[in-house]
């Protein structure tokens, strides 16, 4: 039988449909792509946006057009936030809920050998999401050089614009053994680098219950739970091979500045982390329900910088929040100088349904929004520009990912520079480069020496 598969959303949301991915094609199936004709198409929805959850409709109704009869099977975060409104679909077969994913093999089977279709519903609701559900390891990524490997499960920050902790649930991180067995097997496979990923990553080890469940398989620490992200990390650090890891997000609410300092003496731990800011407003920051100021983010970024001055920064900024004034605006714009991000996401207010922000007053218009992005894009651009060229003649680390239609290669730097070479290479190694000048996105680089 032929199966689909159709992702929205995050990283987290990919990594999990590889993951079920592989539990198909290990059972027989055949996979075809998303536009295809196939038996089964499984969609991983998303539920940040109204958008998404528009996106996640239209494919629902494309599936059933390519094949009318096929089976839809609907999973994920609109999956578990809105059920109901899922089932009432038409051409959905079977909904499943963020803490379901894997078992959806089984409920497939189940439902192919029943000769009239059911709809059927498998939805937890978020008191019943305690523990952690382990989809097995995963073995391959569409990347040959970099894999995704998902440690924590669920939020407990409710920031008010933020569904996700509804639709994920509390903490629940990973056992330490099953996130080093999947890192064992992806390094066999010859990935040379590991992403770190979670709903929050930061998060992992922070639930009441983290050393009743885990503790023989995690070494005890002083610090206690805030501790023990380091110390998965130094678990991994401790593997054979030439490897490095990346953190995909820190969140400033979350890490204080002792463990980050430890982080930063990792010798595997790239030059990077992605360090969500959102507004630069202490008003609006609070608003948010972010718990930290302007002040304290740019705090711990001078720290890092005062470490590695070269330390590259991403950052994800809301625009138009509920009540944002022109003066708050400003304060965003102005972080912008200070820090020279690497890049920046910048995204438009979006009013979601069960949400605190919902009910606030003061929501911005669609064209101040416009206008708005449109001179953030602006600053961040500029901002990448400056750190760019603060780079110049850095000699950094390159892991050499592919070569494009231009014979160019191309890889990312420890520092998530995107790094393109002229010089032939070898692919799926790493490379000391040095770095000559801001090219489109990243920067061209220097060959010096094959690692």
């Amino acid at each position: 039988m032929k199966v689909a598969f159709h992702t929205l959303g995050c990283k987290v949301n990919q990594y999990e449909t590889q993951a079920i991915r592989e539990a198909f094609l290990q059972d027989g199936f055949s996979e075809v792509t998303d536009s295809d004709y196939a038996d089964v198409y499984i969609i991983n929805t998303c539920t940040v946006t109204h958008l998404a959850d528009r996106k996640s409709r239209q494919y629902i109704r494309k599936a059933k057009k390519i094949n009318p009869g096929s089976m839809v099977v609907v999973t994920g975060c609109y999956a578990q936030i809105e059920p109901g409104e899922v089932q009432a679909i038409p051409g959905v077969d079977f909904v499943c809920g963020t803490n379901e994913k894997g078992r959806i093999l089984e409920y497939v089977r189940i439902q192919l050998e029943k000769p009239d279709k059911v709809l059927v519903s498998h939805h937890l609701s978020r008191e019943e999401l305690v523990d952690y559900e382990e989809l097995g390891a995963v073995t391959s990524m569409e990347s040959r050089t970099r894999a995704f490997v998902k440690i924590q499960e669920g939020c407990d920050r409710f920031c008010s614009y933020c569904i996700i902790p509804y639709a994920r649930g509390p903490i629940r991180s990973r056992s330490p053994k099953g996130v080093m067995e999947e890192i064992q097997q992806l390094l066999g496979q010859d990935y040379r680098e590991i992403i770190l990923t979670g709903i929050n990553t930061a998060l992992y080890g922070r639930e009441r219950d983290f050393q009743e469940k885990y503790g023989e398989e995690f070494p005890v620490t002083a610090g206690g739970s805030e501790t023990r992200l380091l110390g998965l990390i130094k678990m991994m650090e401790n593997l054979p091979g030439d490897f490095r890891i990346r953190l995909s997000s820190l969140e400033p609410n979350v890490v204080k500045w002792e463990e980050l300092e430890e982080l930063l003496s990792l010798r595997r731990l790239c030059h990077h982390f992605h360090f969500s800011l959102q507004s630069g407003s202490n008003r609006i920051l609070k608003a948010m329900n972010r718990r930290y100021t302007r002040e304290y983010y740019l705090s711990m970024v001078r720290k890092i910088r005062e470490n590695y001055p070269h330390f590259g920064i991403t950052t994800d900024v809301i625009v138009g929040f509920p009540g944002e004034e022109e003066s708050d605006f400003m304060e965003t714009l102005s972080i912008m100088d200070e820090v020279n991000f690497l890049k920046v996401h910048i995204f438009p207010y979006s009013l979601r349904k069960g949400t605190e922000a919902e009910t606030m007053q003061n929501h911005i218009s669609t064209e101040i929004k416009k206008e708005r992005m449109v001179a953030l894009q602006l600053a961040a651009e500029k901002s990448q520009d400056r750190f760019f060229k603060q780079n110049i003649g850095n000699m950094v680390r390159v892991l050499i990912e592919e070569k494009n239609e231009k014979g160019v290669y191309t890889g990312f730097s420890d520092e998530y520079i995107r790094v393109f070479l002229e010089e032939e290479v070898p692919l799926n190694q790493f490379v000391r480069v040095e770095l000559t000048e801001p090219w489109g996105e990243g920067m061209k680089g220097r060959l010096i020496s094959c690692l």
